[in-house]
């Protein structure tokens, strides 16, 4: 990542820049690879989480850090190639107060794609704001922009979905997502469900109106039951009895219900995280920093 990084921030700038690592609680060589490079180049700085708290809050933790009049948002696996940085920085000499890159010809399985591709589109159909389709946290923001990113109050943060809702003069930069440069993803099938799950429900009241469509649903099966059940009278015409047609009304009504309590629940419980305002993430140490932080300042 330095290798390939610092080279293009030195083309764009010179000197005049910072790169802010955030060590998410790594339980490898990570930290003190991250202690020497803060010794070796004097651009850049690292954050060392006192544990794992995830990608969301590592990225508002160098958000919350950063001093530049602009912020790139990138992942160090190298997927976004750091090469696009000056189409990046180039929009927003023109004008553009929020660049995000869209991604092109992902290099993952058929699986990853097929699950992205139906995330974002779903995600812009049930969203009260026009998120941008194949368009991750890899981005670059005006200083404006992230002040009031930082400002949010949320617990929950889906940043890219945050980043459309705050508004301001945004621009899109194509580029080909690479494979993953060494190691192996931390992001796993599970934290990728839940993001997905933090942007629906951030962004979106869809899943809590689908009570009203499985009570209307369910209420258009009971009619049409009814209805039977009186034609059949009428007529003479033979039904079939017993208990399977019972148990098949009692369980998909019960089972309605429970989807609907579920998703009642999940929103609830997003809540009262917020309610308790704990931080997003907790600081062990910093590196490379040799004046006050904007936060100490």
């Amino acid at each position: 990542m330095l290798e390939r990084l610092l080279p293009v921030m030195h083309g764009l700038v010179g000197d005049d820049y910072e790169v802010i690592f955030v060590n998410d609680g790594s339980g490898d060589e990570t930290g003190a690879l991250l202690d020497a490079a803060c010794a070796e180049h004097p651009q850049v700085r690292a954050l060392h989480f006192s544990r794992n708290f995830g990608h969301q809050p590592a990225l508002t933790a160098g958000m919350d850090a950063a001093s530049g009049e602009a912020l790139i948002l990138l992942d160090c696996d190298l997927q976004d190639p750091p090469e696009v940085l000056p189409a990046f920085v180039e929009r927003w000499r023109q004008g553009h107060d929020v660049v995000y890159g869209v991604r092109q010809k992902r290099k993952e399985s058929i699986f990853k794609r097929a699950a992205y591709s139906v995330f974002y589109r779903t995600l812009r159909a049930m969203a009260q704001v026009d998120v941008p389709l194949d368009a991750g946290d890899f981005c670059l923001m005006d200083r404006k922009v992230v002040d009031v990113l930082r400002g949010l109050p949320e617990t929950h943060r889906f940043l890219r979905g945050l980043r459309t809702w705050v508004g301001f003069k945004q621009a899109s930069v194509e580029y080909e997502r690479s494979e993953r440069f060494a190691g192996t993803p931390k992001y796993t099938l599970g934290k990728l469900l839940q993001l997905a799950l933090t942007g629906y429900i951030g962004f979106s009241i869809v899943p809590l109106r689908l009570a009203v469509w499985l009570g209307a649903l369910a209420a258009l099966g009971g009619a049409a039951v009814f209805a039977w059940v009186m034609l059949a009278t009428l007529t003479g015409a033979s039904a079939p009895r017993g208990w399977a047609s019972v148990i098949a009304v009692v369980l998909s009504l019960g089972g309605a219900q429970l989807i609907v309590l579920s998703i009642i629940g999940e929103y609830l419980g997003r809540m009262y995280d917020e309610v308790r305002r704990r931080p997003v993430y907790i600081v062990d140490r910093r590196a490379g920093w040799q004046a006050p932080t904007r936060d100490d300042a």
